[in-house]
């Protein structure tokens, strides 16, 4: 790839380690990105894909099961038949060992969408904070039509996802000058939207002083062309011999004053970048001091999800085992070829033949018990117990109060809030920059000033309306604003007094 970096106007950006970053370290963090994505997703692949046919050996295949699962990556091989070690893709089937029973219970999932339930389910109220209330109602119509436009709730909950997952999302707000020509309210979802990019992509350049300052930020992606390619030699390996879906490596560079976009090694598309600074903005999942990347909920619960996954694995192996009757005779003539079966009876001039049942299922209170403390490790490290996502079990006597399931999910909730910390500071960020690109594109002026905004988060529990209304009118003889009451209700002043259905 020849990269042409003179409209950058940047002595210090190196085209050398442009090249180094999208060739040796976009690989590697694509990879380790990507198995946080299939652990959280466990998809089903067709059972030996990706192997040789040569490397398919009888015995491996001997499973009642024709697929392989994500989170098979981190079983054993004892279990599994097929060996990771050194981080291989498909994994290498190990010799004289069969693929036993496989169990997988996805228990990462259900602890990300619930995360992301809470965080980004419903609407999210934006106010402005303009000094005067009639610029303001028109920065708050103009803010929720991008947002709408740009996916509203679908896009927040993909903001939430993506974050949970990698630990962190970048928002870039993407300008469109040319569909800016009427500066009306109606325009703005036209002239401004809002890209959520997940953190494979993303390669980012930081100050050298300062690793909380971006200075370019690089994406590097294949996107599939609507054409075919032809097969290389590890489709023919693989038996695909036909012709594929041909694909296009981009590499897109973002500059304060200067943008390009690269496909498969040539330059395709620059141009200046009319907001005279990064239009990205960085949201971590949860802090993480002295790195970029902030907390992914999935890395610290994948070696849980591991063991979990092996006990449950070996559980099922062992009922296989014990959940047939079995029989060993001694001393009878031909007794293998003979079924049991009812009705069947043997002969023998052995006194000393026999025939000894065993076989049955059998309790094993320590691998319950072990099974039952690994969820609970669960529990803790994700933040989000069983009863966040509506399975009550035997716990239902705890929750007589909206006091008592606040303190039940306090862990739940307190994650929660530490969220909406790092993801409501982007958010406001993200507005300050679509009201910026507006004022430059004219599609409405404001003063730096008027940009900032507040975020009303719904509450994530649920609510009891008499009680709400008690207690707004109790507000209002206090003397708190009618927005401010409307506003905590979820209604938006000014609108009717309907519901909000704004994104973001």
């Amino acid at each position: 790839m020849k990269l042409d970096l003179t409209p950058f106007n940047d002595p210090t950006l190196d085209a050398a380690f442009l090249e180094h970053l999208v060739r040796e370290e976009a690989p590697a963090r694509a990879s380790h990105l990507a198995r946080l994505w299939a652990y959280y997703r466990n998809d089903l692949s067709p059972l030996g894909a990706g192997l040789a046919f040569a490397e398919r050996r009888e015995d491996w295949l001997a499973s009642a099961k024709p697929y392989y699962q994500a989170q098979e990556f981190g079983l054993p091989a004892r279990i599994t038949g097929r060996s990771h070690l050194g981080f291989g893709g498909a994994g290498v089937p190990q010799p004289a060992v069969t693929r036993k029973e496989v169990v997988i219970e996805n228990d990462i999932a259900w602890r990300i969408d619930t995360a992301v339930h809470f965080l980004g389910g419903r609407p999210v109220g934006i106010e402005s904070l303009a000094r005067r209330p009639e610029a303001a109602r028109r920065i708050e119509a103009a803010l929720n039509a991008i947002w709408e436009a740009s996916g509203g709730v679908s896009l927040l909950e993909e903001i939430a996802l993506l974050g949970a997952v990698y630990g962190f999302v970048d928002l870039v707000i993407r300008t469109h000058p040319a569909d800016a020509q009427k500066p009306h309210d109606a325009e703005a979802a036209r002239t401004v939207s809002v890209e959520a990019v997940e953190a494979p992509r993303i390669l980012p350049i930081l100050d050298e002083s300062d690793y909380r300052r971006l200075r370019y930020w690089v994406q590097v992606f294949d996107r599939q062309a609507n054409r075919l390619g032809g097969g290389g030699p590890l489709a023919r390996l693989l038996g695909r011999t036909g012709h594929r879906p041909a694909t296009v490596e981009v590499v897109e560079i973002v500059g304060p004053t200067w943008w390009q976009r690269y496909e498969d090694g040539h330059l395709a598309d620059e141009g200046a970048n009319p907001l005279g600074r990064l239009p990205v903005v960085h949201v971590q999942n949860l802090a993480n001091p002295m790195h970029y990347e902030g907390t992914s909920e999935v890395e610290p619960l994948i070696p849980l999800q591991d063991e979990l996954n092996t006990r449950l694995s070996d559980r099922a192996n062992r009922v296989t085992f014990q959940s047939f009757k079995m029989y060993l005779g001694k001393g009878v003539e031909t007794f293998e070829d003979r079924p049991v079966a009812p009705g069947r009876m043997w002969s023998t001039f052995n006194p000393e033949a026999s025939i000894q049942e065993f076989g049955g299922d059998a309790d094993s209170p320590s691998e319950s018990a072990h099974i039952a403390e690994l969820r609970e490790a669960m529990d803790k490290t994700s933040g989000m117990t069983p009863l966040a996502a509506g399975l009550l079990r035997d716990r239902i006597g705890n929750l007589t109060s909206a006091a008592a399931l606040n303190v039940v999910l306090m862990g739940t909730l307190t994650r929660l809030a530490r969220k909406r910390v790092t993801y409501g500071a982007g958010l406001v960020e993200a507005n300050r920059l679509i009201l910026d690109a507006l004022n430059r594109a004219g599609a409405l002026e404001t003063d730096p000033e008027d940009r900032a905004t507040r975020l009303h988060w719904p509450d994530p529990l649920p609510r009891n309306a008499a009680e709400d209304l008690e207690q707004a009118r109790l507000k209002r003889e206090l003397g708190v604003p009618a927005e401010t009451v409307l506003r905590e209700l979820g209604y938006e002043p000014n609108a009717g007094q309907r519901p909000k259905t704004g994104g973001a």
